[in-house]
């Protein structure tokens, strides 16, 4: 849908901005401007600033920045026609129809969205009668206490044909009406009346980004499971509900969603009440079917990193398997998905009602990327020990990574399988590609303490770390680069991830703060690692005394250098593949990265060179 510019420029006038931001984020007004913590991420110190006058807010931590269409945008994951409307209906404004037919199918949808309504306040009011008396009872026996019912707007669809549509009727709501909002199921002999989807069934509303209920799911009632029905039902599609696009509770699940930094996704309606009861309201679930693509980019728009939460039974092991294949395609650097497995026998409910809170805060919090699950997948945690065993693991793991389209990422990927398959037998392929002495300039192999053969390129990791670690101000000037790669060791590369995630909520903070709050997270045995001497012996510049030109410098040539390695290996892998495939694909690729080492390794030259002349 087009809007004029005109109307767009009336609806910002209309639209207070400090008023619509006002709602999530506590302001305090000083001067032309108001101030606050960031909604877009976590911090402590206020650095979202926004302007009345100017009808923009601009965030100095993490860089978000627009008008009040891109906040509601961002904030509840709207498209910029669906923030238009709300905005405009916000601000009693009709948001304009460009044509006739247009017309006549907006005026459709609203009064399908009318008829759905009437449908869920119907369903809630009948939880409340004696004829609902079983179900709720069912409720609570699950543990959901009233507030948590209300919230939801959980209710009982009564036994028999005709219920739901003579409740409606007496609202002027035509059958037809009821059919095409998936409310009655028409017989295709037509001498028969349509009659209730559901009957004798608990009632979750299903609501889209904006709050609204667009369909229903239905779970059975206990004493119904002989009779072979199925034991949830969902609407069928209709004009407002498209089940592949629809994630359950995400109006109410977003914004805590942003705040945690995480969103959860469960395997039903259930899972996620109960977790939104127990304080975790950032969990969404798929509509009783695998995670759809497009329920994938949903959860990207609203975080990064999203949590798959699923059974650790053999269906819960089947989901990841589907929602990892799922996401192969999709990844893109800086999007990915985690997965925390339940122990066995437990769903969300029960380990917190077992175990306590905490160990599902623990779970999240050890989620496993997707490279890991499909390693264990392909294992079944059962290493190979012979050549063609390695063989065919490699072969598997190798087809997961030309599933994935963004040719970053599929390196990266095949870099990581690759590592995986021969330490698994019990060698490093580093022993016969990548261990060379370390370079002896700028202090990076000058001070060691032996001449013994290193893994340069691993060392370099934790030098690039370590360097940042003692001098926190380089973030600004290198920390786009260092978001930018991927540490070989899981152990390290989530460590870089915390450290980067750390200094951009917190970028006031000293070295000991940064150490500090890694330690305080759990990340103390891996920090130790990265700050032993022997790092501090190979880059002089990593101690905290350094000035931070210096240590800026040495970073900078550390960084060359391992960038240059980093592409070795991809061309490497590259040239593995135009082996198998000559196609134009690997054919391009394989020469950008050359175009790529030989920028990188003049970039070293130059910098020796000038530094020889100094």
């Amino acid at each position: 849908m087009a809007f004029s510019p005109q109307f767009l420029d009336e609806l910002r006038l209309r639209t207070g901005l400090a008023d619509l931001i006002g709602k999530r984020v506590r302001l305090t007004h000083k001067g032309n401007e108001h101030q606050g913590l960031c909604p877009f991420h976590k911090e402590k110190t206020p650095s979202f600033t926004l302007n009345e006058e100017k009808g923009f807010y601009h965030c100095f931590g993490c860089g978000a920045h627009g008008s009040a269409i891109d906040f509601v945008m961002n904030m509840d994951g709207l498209s910029f026609p669906e923030a238009v409307e709300r905005l405009a209906g916000d601000a009693g404004m009709e948001v304009p129809v460009d044509s006739p037919e247009e017309r006549e199918n907006a005026k459709k949808r609203q009064t399908l969205y009318d008829v759905v309504e009437a449908a869920a306040a119907y369903f809630e009011q009948q939880l409340r009668m004696p004829e609902g008396r079983t179900a709720l009872d069912y409720l609570k026996g699950r543990g959901l206490d009233d507030g948590t019912i209300a919230k939801f707007r959980l209710g009982f669809a009564p036994d028999g044909h005709g219920a739901l549509k003579t409740a409606l009727r007496r609202l002027k709501i035509s059958d037809d009406q009821m059919v095409a909002a998936g409310l009655l199921i028409q017989p295709e002999d037509a001498g028969r009346e349509a009659y209730d989807r559901f009957r004798n069934r608990v009632i979750f509303p299903i609501t889209d980004k904006r709050g609204r209920v667009i369909a229903f799911g239905g779970r059975i009632m206990a004493g119904d499971d002989d009779k072979k029905l199925a034991k949830y039902l969902n609407s069928p599609e209709t004009a407002l509900f498209h089940k592949g696009n629809v994630l359950y509770n995400l109006a109410l699940a977003a914004k805590s969603a942003r705040q945690q930094g995480t969103v959860i996704v469960t395997e039903g309606y259930m899972d996620d009440i109960a977790l939104a009861q127990a304080g975790f309201e950032h969990a969404v679930a798929p509509l009783g079917t695998a995670l759809t693509e497009q329920q994938i980019v949903e959860l990207w728009k609203l975080v990064r990193e999203p949590v798959m939460c699923f059974d650790g039974d053999n269906a819960g092991m089947r989901a990841q398997g589907r929602a990892a294949e799922r996401a192969l395609a999709l990844l893109k650097p800086g999007y990915a998905l985690r997965f925390a497995t339940l122990p066995q026998g437990e769903d969300p409910d029960s380990l917190i009602a077992n175990q306590g809170r905490q160990a599902m805060a623990n779970l999240i919090e050890k989620a496993e990327p997707l490279s890991e699950v499909l390693w264990k997948i392909e294992t079944g945690g059962r290493l190979p020990k012979t050549p063609e065993q390695r063989a065919a693991l490699q072969k598997a793991l190798e087809d997961h990574a030309r599933s994935i389209t963004d040719p970053t990422v599929r390196a990266h990927f095949s870099k990581d399988f690759r590592d995986r398959v021969w330490a698994a037998s019990g060698r490093s392929e580093k022993a016969g590609k990548r261990v060379k002495t370390m370079a002896p300039t700028m202090g990076i192999g000058a001070g060691a303490a032996t001449g013994a053969k290193i893994d340069a390129h691993a060392l370099r990791e934790r030098i690039l770390l370590a360097t940042v670690l003692g001098h926190p101000g380089l973030y600004d000037t290198v920390g786009e680069r260092l978001g930018g790669v991927s540490f070989s060791a899981p152990g390290l590369d989530n460590l870089r991830q915390e450290v980067l995630k750390t200094l951009a909520g917190e970028p006031d903070l000293d070295s000991e703060g940064v150490k500090r709050h890694l330690k305080e997270n759990g990340y103390s045995e891996i920090l130790d690692f990265v700050l032993m001497p022997e790092v501090i012996a190979n880059a002089f510049f990593v101690k905290p005394g350094t000035d931070i030109e210096t240590a800026l410098e040495g970073w900078e040539e550390t960084y060359a250098l391992y960038r240059n390695t980093d592409l070795g290996i991809e061309i490497e892998e590259e040239r593995d593949r135009l082996k198998d495939d000559m196609s134009s694909e690997n054919f391009n690729r394989f020469n950008s990265l050359s175009e790529q080492k030989l920028e990188a390794a003049k970039g070293i030259e130059d910098e020796q060179a000038g530094r020889t002349k100094n």
